[in-house]
């Protein structure tokens, strides 16, 4: 098929008023039209800290470490969503891991909003290491910006509780929320505290990315150094990963992108979840305190819910909770399907790292996070 001149003038135009368009729009945007929508190996187009692993420890192996596998039903809906890895630690001993595509044990990826989690439990070891006082401290007392409004008193529970009453707009999929700024911009700690109060703190849960990343400004100017600095004496070297994390940074030498963006491999961000489930311990050793653990993986109850009909039963400090079956499990929880839950009824840890999550949602979830669950215990009771 022959083109004609009009045509080709007409492609050749609308290509330099695209290119014109991309060059004046601010770097944030044309970031985020190049790549579109947030994904798992985003650490290789960001800037990052390295989050260095000292004396390395594997998970010891169950004796009956995969000697089973998962059910028909249950690996088909696993490949459905394009789960990238599975893994199940039981006493402490790995009983079950499985990786697709081109995961391994040492891939990297971004576990999303699983980091907020990781920012509450600094503040654990802030608290007892004495660098701040009290989580009802105001935030104008770290944030100067914050210093002399109504935003100064907002206190730092109220950030981890997701009640601050601040106006984040936590939409994905628009180019040109604030969200996106903040992934894909520069100009990070400007973004994040260019918010102000729409709603009285401390009332009600919505929840809001803007929050955790006002806490890591609170973190950094109370502990006296960078978020990833201090997870990495805290956290990572204590807890013996095996190997070396990275956090993502607005640009070279800038700020943690503390509401999303830690990348790590699926056992060794399992730590986590043993840390919750033995209360702030690794090996018997107490890395957080465990008053902290214990309120950190409980609802905060005395907030209303987002939905407005009743209280709050489903967060802490960067928490989840999932109330099932009579159990109480907090969990870790990230964009497109990043879990790791502590679940203290069979004392067993949970990793599901992919791509999808599904489509049917139950109120402030979707209905893989309870799969995942029935998927663990189903393989533990059969596997004993």
């Amino acid at each position: 098929m022959r083109i004609n001149k009009c045509t080709i003038k007409l492609i050749v135009l609308v290509i330099a008023v695209i290119a014109a368009w991309m060059l004046v729009v601010p770097s944030y945007l044309r970031t985020s039209l190049i790549y579109w929508y947030a994904n798992l190996d985003d650490y290789t187009i960001f800037e990052n800290n390295t989050v260095e692993a000292e004396n390395p420890k594997d998970w010891p192996l169950a004796d009956n470490y995969n000697k089973q596998d998962l059910s028909k039903e249950n690996r088909k809906y696993i490949e459905d969503h394009e789960t990238f890895a599975y893994i199940i630690i039981k006493d402490g001993k790995l009983v079950f891991e499985e990786y697709w595509a081109d995961y391994n044990k040492k891939t990297l990826s971004n576990i999303f909003s699983c980091t907020k989690s990781i920012v509450s439990l600094l503040f654990g070891a802030a608290i007892e290491d004495g660098k701040i006082k009290s989580l009802d401290e105001p935030i104008g007392k770290y944030i100067p910006e914050y210093a002399n409004d109504e935003r100064g008193q907002i206190t730092i529970k109220n950030l981890l509780t997701m009640s601050s009453g601040l106006s984040w707009d936590e939409a994905y999929s628009s180019p040109f929320s604030i969200t996106t700024k903040s992934y894909y911009g520069k100009k990070l700690r400007k973004v994040a505290l260019n918010q102000i109060l729409i709603e009285k703190p401390g009332v009600k849960f919505k929840y809001l990315s803007g929050n955790t990343q006002l806490l890591a400004f609170v973190l950094e100017k109370a502990v006296g150094k960078s978020v990833s600095d201090y997870a990495e004496e805290k956290l990572w070297k204590p807890l013996q990963a095996t190997q070396s994390a990275l956090w993502s940074l607005d640009k070279k030498d800038g700020d943690e992108k503390a509401f999303c963006c830690f990348n790590t491999n699926a056992l060794d961000v399992a730590r986590f979840g043993q840390l919750i489930l033995d209360d702030g311990k690794w090996n018997n050793k107490q890395i957080i305190p465990e008053w902290y653990i214990k309120e950190a993986s409980q609802a905060a109850s005395y907030l209303e819910n987002e939905f407005g009909d009743g209280q709050l039963d489903y967060y802490g400090y960067q928490i989840w909770i999932l109330n099932k079956d009579g159990m109480q499990i907090p969990h870790l929880r990230g964009h497109r399907g990043q879990y790791i839950y502590a679940l203290r009824d069979y004392n067993a840890i949970v990793v599901r790292l992919g791509n999808l999550k599904d489509e049917k949602v139950n109120r402030e979830r979707t209905a893989d996070v309870d799969k995942y669950i029935d998927i663990a215990i189903e393989y533990l009771k059969n596997s004993q």
